[in-house]
This record gives structure tokens, sequence and C-alpha cells, in this order.
């Protein structure tokens, strides 16, 4: 008879199902009785919790790391002896027994259990609060330590060459070493434009790092002497004034690139900043060899760092362009020539470094001859940006220029640019914040981020912020009373942006400060003589052609001044002399670019009478810059002005609507005092759209 399957005998060399029979049971339950498991518990609890105080207390005391390795590996061998002391002995009321020798009716191990429990419990509360400090508050404070231990402004080097004409190689001494050190992620440091109003050698540096915001100083001096250029650079923690590291370098002309290099390699190190491969070789490149070369583009650079203008703008793209003649490999040349010449194009300019074909020649060269090159890709966003209007690719080129430039000013201000362009509103403010830490002292950046961001989201007691320290800068700068005015005016106080204006110098031909808004705040107060006057004192005489330039908008007003008043014939005049200034031709394609000359048209065939070419006008505008935030506004703005002017109230108050709401459109000054909008005012609509902006807060920056 067959035998059942579960009686076959077992087959040799098998092993069976592990035994989880009685003896297993027993084993287990005898680890719980002696707390074996409650001692391991507690054991791993604290052992993490000493090792977690040593690893976060011992380097503020200064002791070695070689103690922390220590308590580790102590931590570690430690628990199979805690476990077999547990299994092996007892504490009694008597002091420490072996197991063997404890009676079971004197045991105490469950009350022992019970304590053991509540000591677990404590050490793990101890573990969770010291874990969450480290999380929110230890590890930010480090964060913050370090990253201002690991901060400096490079002073301006002076210059001591007998040739006082040498200062421009001073200069581009420093400014290669500022470049090179801001290729340092884990550094911060401070743009020349914040640093170059201070002396070479000031005895404040305290002071000078508190208004800069960093905990290094580095200074230095530059002699040239025919081929020979000695170099002394000390860096100095400025709270105590301690020299942390000194350096004298004596060099021929071909190789004073290297101890650029050197120099800010050595200051990386001595912050403790760790470089990565492409950041050391980023800092240590030469960036030619040829030093006609590289004093051409020394002096493109101490030219465009001075005054920031078309004329200054325009030498230093020259100066580019002679460096990248005389050394075509010189990749950093090329890049700012193109910068340079975007800059240019983009304000209207006509000379030869704005031709399109000529920046997108110096941007390719650039980024064909180093791809790494942070400069190169900046180049390749202006290029995108200004020129062909391409924000999104503008926006992706800069954050590849970011990231080989970390803490270069200009990226984060052209990806605000960009970004606010794009309707991204909040990237681009966060981005201007990011800007201004690294620049604080840049009046230029403060006026324009108080009037192109921060009035453009009507958060109006920022923008007010940002003049106040712009004017503690520059107590006397028309440019800072100009803007304030603005932002008033926006706001809908009217005194207040009168008294403003009361600050500014007479308005004339040379004058460095915006105007515009002073005419727009002649035309809310109906003075529109005063318009006439300032216009005619800044526009080239009757019969000569306007440069398509803000001259355009300027001889606008002009025109629309002397309509109100009365002067009806010259208004025709100066109507006229804007359209053929503009359009000489009526087949002349008009370009379609930031001098907005599609706006003025639309008001000038407006104020001439011309209905059906000012909507078609304004249409093509608004169409031109339909993927433009801050643009397209202003030009639906002009679109409905005309409607109003002809009398298309309905779609008028739709455009307003719509206009209140979004950053960078119409704001209650204008709606309250501009003239244009005098046909809307007596319908009830247009008085409830005045007062619901009056009470509106901030544009939504939802796109």
């Amino acid at each position: 008879m067959a035998q059942s399957g579960d009686s076959r005998p077992p087959i040799p060399g098998k092993v069976g199902p592990i035994n989880k029979g009685p003896g297993m049971h027993r084993f287990i339950s005898e680890l719980r009785r002696r707390n074996v498991l409650r001692v391991a518990a507690f054991y791993a609890a604290a052992g993490w919790l000493l090792v977690q105080v040593a690893t976060q207390v011992f380097p503020f005391f200064d002791i070695p790391n070689w103690t922390v390795r220590l308590v580790v590996v102590a931590a570690i061998l430690g628990f199979p002896v805690a476990l077999a002391f547990s299994w092996f002995y007892e504490l009694t009321p008597q002091g420490l027994k072996l197991e063997s020798e404890v009676q079971a009716d004197a045991s105490i191990t469950r009350a022992s259990g019970r304590k053991l429990d509540r000591w677990i419990i404590a050490v793990l509360a101890l573990a969770v609060v010291l874990l969450l400090a480290d999380k929110l508050v230890l590890h930010r404070t480090e964060s913050t330590v370090a990253s201002d231990d690991k901060s400096i402004a490079v002073l301006p080097f002076e210059n001591l060459s007998d040739d006082k004409a040498n200062g421009y190689f001073a200069d581009g001494i420093q400014d290669e070493i500022l470049t090179r050190l801001s290729k340092a992620g884990q550094l911060k440091v401070i743009s020349r434009t914040s640093t170059q109003q201070y002396a070479a050698h000031p005895g404040n540096l305290m002071e000078i790092a508190h208004q800069l915001g960093v905990a290094n100083i580095l200074e230095g001096s530059v002699q040239k002497i025919g081929d020979a250029v000695h170099v002394n650079v000390q860096l100095i923690r400025a709270a105590t004034d301690e020299h942390l590291w000194a350096e004298s370098y004596n060099r021929k002309l071909d190789d004073v690139f290297g101890v650029e290099g050197e120099v800010a390699q050595t200051v990386a190190e001595a912050l403790k900043a760790q470089l990565s491969g492409a950041e050391h070789k980023a800092m240590m490149m030469r960036p030619t060899d040829n030093q006609a070369a590289y004093a051409a583009y020394a002096r493109g650079r101490s030219i465009e760092t001075g005054t920031y203008d078309l004329p200054h703008t325009e030498q230093a793209a020259q100066a580019y362009v002679e460096a990248a003649r005389l050394d075509p490999r010189f990749a950093l040349a090329w890049a700012h020539a193109a910068i340079a010449g975007s800059f240019l194009y983009f304000n209207g300019s006509h000379s030869a470094q704005a031709a399109p074909e000529a920046i997108l020649h110096a941007a390719d060269t650039a980024l064909s001859l180093q791809p790494e090159l942070g400069e190169a890709w900046l180049a390749q966003g202006y290029y995108r940006y200004r020129v062909l209007r391409d924000y999104a690719g503008g926006e992706q080129a800069f954050e590849t220029a970011r990231q080989h430039l970390p803490n270069d000013p200009q990226v984060l201000l052209a990806l605000e640019q960009v970004q606010r362009r794009l309707g991204k509103w909040d990237e681009a403010v966060a981005n201007l914040q990011r800007a201004l830490q690294l620049d604080p002292r840049n009046v230029s950046d403060l006026v324009a981020g108080s009037l192109e961001l921060m009035d453009y989201l009507g958060r109006f007691d920022e923008a007010r912020r940002m003049l106040d320290q712009a004017q503690a800068l520059t107590p006397d700068s028309p440019n800072v009373a100009a803007s304030r005015m603005q932002i008033e005016q926006d706001a809908g106080r009217i005194d207040e942006a009168a008294a403003w204006a009361a600050r500014l110098p007479p308005p004339s031909r040379e004058a460095d400060w915006d105007d515009n808004e002073l005419v727009n705040l002649r035309f809310y107060q109906h003075r529109y003589d005063e318009v006439i006057a300032l216009a005619q004192a800044k526009l080239p005489p009757p019969g000569q052609p306007l440069p398509l330039d803000q001259s355009l908008e300027l001889a606008t007003d002009l025109a629309r001044a002397q309509e109100l008043s009365g002067h009806r014939a010259e208004a025709a005049a100066t109507y006229e002399r804007v359209v053929h200034s503009i359009k000489p031709a009526p087949d002349t394609t008009v370009r379609q670019d930031e001098t907005r000359a599609l706006d003025w048209l639309a008001q000038a065939y407006a104020g001439l009478g011309d209905k059906t070419a000012a909507l078609n006008t304004a249409r093509q505008a608004v169409e031109a810059y339909r993927n433009d935030a801050v643009a397209r506004p202003a030009l639906e703005a002009t679109q409905a002005g005309v409607q109003a002017r002809f009398g298309d109230t309905e779609a008028a108050l739709t455009a307003l609507q719509h206009l209140v709401r979004v950053p960078a459109g119409v704001f209650a000054g204008e709606l309250m005092f501009d003239p244009r909008w005098d046909p809307l005012r007596g319908d009830p609509r247009f008085q409830k759209l005045i007062a619901d902006t009056l009470a509106a807060g901030p544009r939504s920056t939802a796109p």
C-alpha cells in the first residue's frame, strides 16, 4: 500500500522548514522579560542623539573632527556590549546581579521595563527637537554664516603708474579679478558698479563692508612701467581689520592674465569656497595673449562702466570691435561687442555696431570660440531679446549665462527684463531683488526697478522705498526726482507729483533726465503752454526730420498740447511732421521695435482726423506686441484713446476695464487727469472705474 505524502522520510541533504516551535517563542519571551529589546531601542536612540550633538557642537568649540569619528565608532562598538549586558545582568534593589542569581519572585524587570519606556520616550523627544532645530534653525544659520563669510567686494585698484592715462589699465586688472571671482558659485561678489565709488585704500573698511553687505574686502594697486607690471593685493576681514592674505606680483605685460587668475583662485581658497572643475577652468582662463587687443578691451570696459548712455556705449562698442579685430579669437571682446550693439539697436541707434547682422555675427563668434563663456550666452540672450524680440529664447540663453556667471547682476537684470515681458512678474521681482543684493548701491538699477517693475505692478510703496534708497545715495539726482514724480502721478497724487517736479532743473536739450513724465504732469495740470515750451526746447527746429527715437514721442506730445491749447494749424503741422518722419513715403515699412513708432503714428493719424488710419495702425501695433506683457497694455491704451476720441465709448470703456487690472496698464492718475479720456468723463461707468482703481491694491501677477 502506498504511503501518504506527509509520512515520507526526509531526503538526505535537504533542509526542512525553520522550526518556529516552542523554543523560539521562549527565546523571544525571554528577550522581552530581560528588557533586551527595550535596551536596544534606548541605546539606538541615545547613540544617534549623542552622534548628532557631537557633529553639531564639537566644531563650534574647534574640537578636532577625529573626536567626532571616535564618538561614532564607540557608539557602534558599544551596541552589542549593551545587549549582552542586558541579557546576563539585572538591576535589582541590591545592585547588579547575574540573571541566574535572581529568584523569579524577586525580579523587578517589569518595573525596570516601564522606566526604560519612559527614558526611550524622553530620548526620542530630544532627538525630534534636535532634528527640527537642525533643519529649521541651525542649518539656516550655518548657511547664512557661510554665505556671509564668503562674501567679498573688490575695491578700485590704485593706479601707481607715472602715466595717469593708464588708469584704465588698473581698472581692467580690478575688473578681471572681480569677473573671475564672480564665476565661483559659493561666493557672493559685489558688482563693480557699487564698489567703484570708493577710494582705492579707504580707512573705514568696516563701514564700507556694512554698506555693501560683505565680510571681506580686496584692495590692490597696479603700477605699469613699460612692459612690466607690479601688482599688490591684500584680502582683509572687514570686521576685525585682519589681513587674511597679501601678495605682490612682478610680471611682464604678456603674463598679467596669470596674475588675475592666481589672485582670484587664492582669494577663493582663502574664503574656503569650493570650486568646481568648470569654475576653476573659467577662473584661470587667459582671455587673450594680444596686449593691444586687451588694452582696447579694457578701454571699452572702462567707458561702459563709467557712463551708461548711447554716446558712451557707442564708444565702448567701437573699442570692443577694435579688440576683436586685433585678436579675432578674443571671445570676450566679441561678446561685449554684441551686448553693447544690442543696447544701441534697442534704443534706436543707427551706428554700424547696432546693425542686427553685426550683433548676430559678434554673438555667434563669441559662442563658437568659447561655448562655456557666460558672457557669450549673455550676448546670445540680448540678441534674442533686444533684436529678435524672442523673449522665450532670450530667457533660455540668460538662464544658461547665469549658470556660468552666478554673481553677475547684469545676468539677473537681463532675466528680470525678459521675464516681465513674458508676464512672469513674480520671477522678475525675485531676480531684481537678487541683483540688488549683488549691486546694492546701483542707483540706475534702483530707479529702473521702481519704475519698470514696482510701478507697473501698482506696488507704489515698494517703489517709493527703492527711490528713497536711491535718493540717499544721490540726493540731488534729477532722475530720482523725476521717477518719484511718475510714481505719485500713477497713484493719483497730483500734488505730491508737483512737489517732486519742483525739484527738477529747467528742461533743456542737454538734460540727462527723462522729461516724458514732466510732460505728462503738465498735461494732467492742463498747463499746455509749458508742454509746448519744453518740447520746442528739446526738439530739432521745424523743417528738420525727427530721429526715430524718443523725439517722436515728444513731438506727438507737442502736437497734442498745441491742439488742446487751440493752436490747431500748428498742431496739424506737427502731426504731419511725425507722420512723415516715421513714413516718409506711403509704402515705407515701419520698424517694429522699442521705438514704438506705430504707437506715435496712430496718435498722429488720430490728431489729423484720419480715424481709419489711426485705428488700423493702433491695431497693427497691438498685434505686433501681442506677446509683450510690458508694451502691449500701453498700445492697447493708445487704441482705446483713439476709440474715445472718435466716439466709440463702449469699446474704449471695455478696454479700460481690462487695462486697470493688468500690470503696466492704466492707473488711477491717468484716468483722473489725462485729457485723452475727457470724452468719457460724463459716463457714470468711467467715474466708477476711477473709484474702483483708486481703491484697488497692487495688480495681479497671475497669468
